[in-house]
């Protein structure tokens, strides 16, 4: 009974935290969709959470069923004309409207307002980001620690490159560096680029070029994962600790800034994957996000509001690829669009559709294969 009550509790454990991180993501995304198809007159049958069998729902004044369903993976907007959750058109559907209906109708609308709303949601999930991180700045600070060098490891990238014991690092390819996270995080995403190091030794500036070396590291909750590291280690004191206070215009400057730094780690890993740079095995699915939720968690409420923005970031720009089905793929559909002055033919869309849900199913699996492998592994 003891045993039954411990794996329950573990697993609920994961669970909710899971269930509230993917929620608020999936509801700001359809969020965004709603809002910018409302401002352009496109009438919404349905903003659901989940997908599968309705759960509970109301209808709205203006005829949106809002409907929470059994299987709280994703999410939906679905509008006037079209066949699926996934946007397709309904050609018979489209065609059968009366002139007042088809006003109301998605794909009647411009090209640029279709692109304006299919954007919308992406757009929702970074400035989620934005506001959260700007949140955080504005009422907790910022820890900083100084990038001071303390211990240089013998063969290492750092020892390569000629750093010692009391450099202070000041910059990564002249980007200012204010504290030794800083440092950890523009070298983290570059294993194996050579990168020019601003250092103060003693009051002299100096630069040298350091190439980081990709190596797997543990973190606290036996995660591992594959960053560059120099090889250098930081005995830090309470003297060298000071938090950053921020106003509100710079909580939110420095909320874009952080969501940026995401765009670009988590755009720079994709773009690595195609490029053979980076392992596939990194890549992880709704089983890894469910166990970093619950040990995120475990440490505290503000953790897991930290995780929703890094989630909210990469589920905004995997929406961007341009895979039919996905938000990228019907913005990749609107531009052939306007460049030829009507609409790809039926047939063109569908098989498109056809290949961007083969290619999701087959990502979905192969990231839910690495979180299973790394579940049973030793």
């Amino acid at each position: 009974m003891e045993l039954l009550s411990s794996v329950l509790g573990g697993t609920l454990g994961y669970i909710i935290p899971f269930l509230f991180v993917l929620t608020v993501v999936v509801f700001f995304h359809e969020l965004g969709h709603f809002l910018v198809a409302r401002w352009c007159g496109v009438k919404v049958d349905a903003f659901s959470i989940g997908f599968g069998p309705e759960l509970t729902g109301r209808f709205d004044k203006k005829g949106t069923r809002w409907k929470l369903c059994a299987i709280p993976l994703g999410g939906y907007v679905r509008f006037a004309g079209d066949e699926n959750e996934a946007s397709v058109p309904d050609q018979d559907s489209l065609a059968n409207m009366s002139e007042e209906d088809r006003k109301g109708a998605f794909q009647a609308k411009p090209v640029w307002q279709r692109a304006a709303v299919v954007a919308a949601g992406p757009f929702a999930n970074f400035l989620l980001a934005i506001v959260i991180f700007a949140g955080l700045f504005g009422f907790y600070g910022k820890v900083e620690t100084v990038p001071r060098v303390d211990v240089v490891r013998e063969d290492s990238a750092a020892t390569a490159a000629g750093i010692k014991p009391g450099d202070v690092i000041v910059s990564v390819d002249g980007t200012p560096i204010a504290s030794f996270s800083d440092l950890q995080r523009a070298v983290s995403v570059n294993a194996g680029i050579p990168l020019l190091i601003g250092i103060d030794r003693e009051g002299t500036f100096i630069e040298v070029t350091a190439t980081p070396e990709r190596r797997e590291i543990t973190d606290q909750f036996g995660n591992t994962q594959k960053v560059g590291i120099l090889g250098i280690q930081r005995n830090t004191t309470a003297d060298d600790v000071t938090v950053k206070r921020f106003g509100p215009l710079e909580a939110v400057a420095e909320g874009v800034r952080e969501t940026w730094f995401i765009i670009e780690r988590t755009g720079g890993y994709i773009a690595g994957l195609f490029a053979g740079r980076e392992d596939p095995d990194q890549l992880g699915g709704p089983i890894r996000v469910a166990q970093m939720s619950g040990q995120v968690a475990s440490i505290g409420i503000l953790p897991l509001i930290n995780l929703t923005a890094l989630l909210s970031v990469s589920i905004g720009l995997l929406n961007l690829l341009p895979v039919p089905m996905l938000d990228g793929g019907h913005l990749l559909f609107y531009a052939a669009e306007a460049i030829r002055g009507k609409p790809l033919g039926p047939k063109v869309q569908e098989y498109g559709f056809r290949i961007g849900i083969t290619l999701v199913l087959m990502l979905m699996v192969f990231a839910t294969w690495n979180d299973l492998r790394l579940l049973i592994s030793p």
